[in-house]
Parts: C-alpha cells; sequence; structure tokens
C-alpha cells in the first residue's frame, strides 16, 4: 500500500511528510490548506496520471520542487521521486511509475477516477457525473463503461441477477438505518423525449426516478454503482487476461459527507468500509479520506484500530501550515468533537452564543469586562443578551443564575 509520501517546495507548506496507515487514513484541517491537494498527489503517485490540473510547485529561486513516495507489500518496498522542471513547465518521473498491484478509486467532489491494472495499467479512467450515469467512450470510440443508467437496468432484466443482486446489497448498505431504507424498484420511462427505462428507488414514502433523487443520494448511488462496476469489470478483464483478480484496493475519497444528511454522515464511512472490504474473501482495503464532520469522526470510533488506523491534522499556525498525525482520542458526540483540539471551536454554539457567555465567565471571576462590547460589561445586559441567543434548556442556564442570583 501507500506508506510514505514526502512533499518538498509544493502545496502550502514548505515540506509535508506523511507515513500512511496500512487501512484507514483520515485528514481533517480548515478549508484551504491541503487536503484535497494531497488526495490529488497520492492518486498520482499511485498511477503517473493526474485525475485534475497537476500540482503547482510553490516559485521562488532556487526551488527544488519535488514528491517522494514510498510504496510496500508484504515482500518488498519501491520508492519513486518526481522533481518538477521549471524549464519543461512539468514533472518529471524518475523510476518505474508505480508498481503497485491494485485497484485505485478515487472519489472527488465533482467526479470520480479508477485505475485497473487487469483493463489498462497505463490510463485511467476519468468520470463526472454524466459519464458515470449515461456511459464512458474513449477517443478511440470504444465504450469504456456503459453507465449507471445501463447497467443498473440491464442487470436488473438479466437472467443472472448476481450483479444487480450485488448493487442492492450495497445500496442497501449505504443507508443510514433500518428506518430510512432505499432500494432498487422497478425502472421506468419517464419521458417521452427519452426512450430509455430509469432506475426508480423505493423509499418509505414511495418511488422516485434515480434521475429526480436529492444530490446526497445521487453521489451515495454513484459510489455504490462504482465499487460494483470496478470489481465487476476487473473480474471480467482477468478473466480474459487468465489471471487472478487483485486483491488490493486503494480507494480514496474527498469530503466523505459531502451533501449528506447528518444522519447519513454517521453512518457512511463504516458502511463503506464494510462494502469495500466485502468485494471479495480477504480483500485488503487501504482507505485515505478527507472530511470536515464531527459525526463521521465519532461514527468511527468503534471501527478505529491505533495498529492499523490513523487521524492526521491540517493546521494554521500563524503563516505557516503544518500537517501532523494526531494521537487517537474518543471525544464522544458530535460535540466533543468539535470542541476538541480537531476542530477547535470553544463552543458548540452559536458565534453569538459563544461571546455572550465568555463575557458571563468574565463578570463571574470578577475580571474586567473592558475587552467586551459595550452591551456585554453589565450584569444586566449580559443576561439579556444570554436570554436572546441560548434555548431554555442550555446547561449553562443553572451556573449563570446560581452565580449571579439573577431570576
Amino acid at each position: 500500500m501507500l506508506k510514505e509520501l514526502h512533499l518538498k517546495q509544493v502545496g502550502t507548506a514548505p515540506q509535508f511528510d506523511v507515513e500512511f496507515a496500512d487501512r484507514i487514513n483520515l485528514f481533517t484541517g480548515d478549508n484551504g490548506l491541503g487536503k484535497t491537494f494531497l488526495l490529488d498527489v497520492a492518486w498520482w503517485v499511485l498511477t503517473g496520471k493526474w485525475a485534475d490540473s497537476p500540482a503547482w510547485p510553490q516559485q521562488g529561486q532556487g526551488n527544488s520542487p519535488e514528491i517522494t513516495s514510498l510504496l510496500s507489500n508484504q515482500k518488498k518496498s519501491d520508492k519513486y521521486r518526481s522533481l518538477f522542471s521549471f524549464s519543461e513547465q512539468k514533472w518529471l518521473e524518475i523510476g518505474k511509475y508505480s508498481s503497485f498491484k491494485g485497484l485505485i478509486i478515487y472519489v472527488r467532489v465533482d467526479g470520480f477516477s479508477v485505475l485497473d491494472p487487469a483493463r489498462n495499467r497505463l490510463a485511467a479512467y476519468h468520470f463526472n457525473y454524466d459519464s458515470l450515469w449515461n456511459g464512458l467512450i474513449n477517443s478511440e470510440g470504444k465504450f469504456i463503461c456503459n453507465g449507471l443508467i445501463h447497467d443498473w437496468v440491464n442487470w436488473q432484466r438479466q437472467p443472472d441477477r448476481s450483479q444487480f443482486q450485488a448493487l442492492s446489497r450495497v445500496i442497501k448498505q449505504l443507508s443510514p438505518d433500518a428506518d430510512e431504507w432505499m432500494e432498487p424498484g422497478e425502472p421506468i420511462r419517464v419521458s417521452v423525449e427519452d426512450v430509455r427505462e430509469i432506475p426508480t428507488l423505493n423509499f418509505p414514502y414511495g418511488n422516485v426516478p434515480i434521475i429526480y433523487a436529492s444530490a446526497g443520494i445521487k453521489r451515495i448511488l454513484g459510489l455504490a454503482y462504482l465499487l460494483v462496476w470496478t470489481w465487476y469489470e476487473h473480474t471480467m478483464a482477468s478473466k480474459l487476461r487468465q489471471q487472478e483478480p487483485l486483491d488490493k484496493i486503494i480507494l480514496l475519497i474527498d469530503e466523505v459527507e459531502a451533501h449528506l444528511h447528518p444522519q447519513w454522515q454517521r453512518s457512511i464511512l463504516p458502511a463503506i468500509l464494510e462494502v469495500a472490504t466485502n468485494l471479495e474473501n480477504e480483500m485488503k482495503l487501504q482507505l485515505i479520506a478527507t472530511t470536515h464532520s464531527p459525526l463521521l469522526l465519532a461514527s468511527i470510533e468503534p471501527e478505529f484500530d491505533e495498529e492499523q488506523d490513523k487521524l492526521f491534522l491540517f493546521e494554521l499556525q500563524g503563516k505557516d501550515v503544518t500537517l501532523n498525525e494526531v494521537p487517537w482520542t474518543k471525544h464522544g458526540d458530535a460535540v466533543g468533537w468539535l470542541t476538541s483540539d480537531i476542530f477547535g471551536l470553544k463552543q458548540a454554539r452559536s458565534r453569538e452564543a459563544e461571546i455572550a457567555i465568555e463575557a458571563a465567565y468574565t463578570f463571574m471571576r470578577g475580571e474586567s469586562m473592558e475587552t467586551f462590547p459595550e452591551y456585554l460589561r453589565t450584569k444586566e445586559q449580559i443576561h439579556q443578551e444570554l436570554l436572546r441567543v441560548l434555548p431554555e434548556h442550555d446547561r449553562f442556564w443553572p451556573r449563570w443564575i446560581v452565580s449571579t442570583e439573577v431570576e
């Protein structure tokens, strides 16, 4: 799997050094500090191709931008190093690039990418939402993928329904819970201008053609289809090449929780782990993902194993961006994670409530109120603001009332 990644003079810091865990690697931190960039670089060192634009090196006289990676399996480790040529305006490949023997899937915010060595070692398949749903054709006019809509209906209509059953099982696993289930329904025609039958989903409240599903559900369906399609096509290609299917997957996911309701955020990552490892017996999975969701981190607490999982944090310290592994600690609920060092909020309330409570604490300690706005400097002013910004059941009320004897 991908063991190490070292970046010099590229990205948001002079240097980044990452030692990956064998299974789960979660990256969090504020927007704009380099999480998506890190996934792009990981995809590149694994595939030799950029999913989008190449990483742009830091400009400056004497800079020597460099990307070094280490891939390892039980038998050997391979190190790869690439320098950026300012004269040629591109990254130069040094050495063989790369020897990883496994499937690589990159779930981007705006699309998906797949590299399957059994189909094409030198070229990855890049999908936007249109090509994932309606089919992907290469420059030679060959169909790379029939698309979610075609394959779903075809698998559902075939006498051998094993692929449809696999897709149905994955969709069920990715549903949030028993009360918010979804399952494939019967395909229907939805337009006089489109002769295709469109797959549908059954929900507790009724049946919906998938083209009318929400953005969050479409992303879930895209992920479900991509996992099933990638493994199915890999086994077919392996059979044609008369070789055994691979037993390793590296799954890169940017913003796992994108578009998802909290109920789904709480279940999505454990479900993805279950789905990916159940594609085949003894399947080895390495997950590298980014998230902003405290619920997602709370959801992984029962699964997290410090022997094979890691949590990383991007931080802005002054003018410097740092990336460090964070010792794993259970924080319980979402509030615990929000007020942890990972997210760094003083309180899991509105900004106005946070300021009012800070003013209240300062007043109760008998300290100077000069640093607070003029409307938050007396007991009565603070009390009126607390009434405005806090609900009646807020746990801060007893402390304030007892300390100040305000009725």
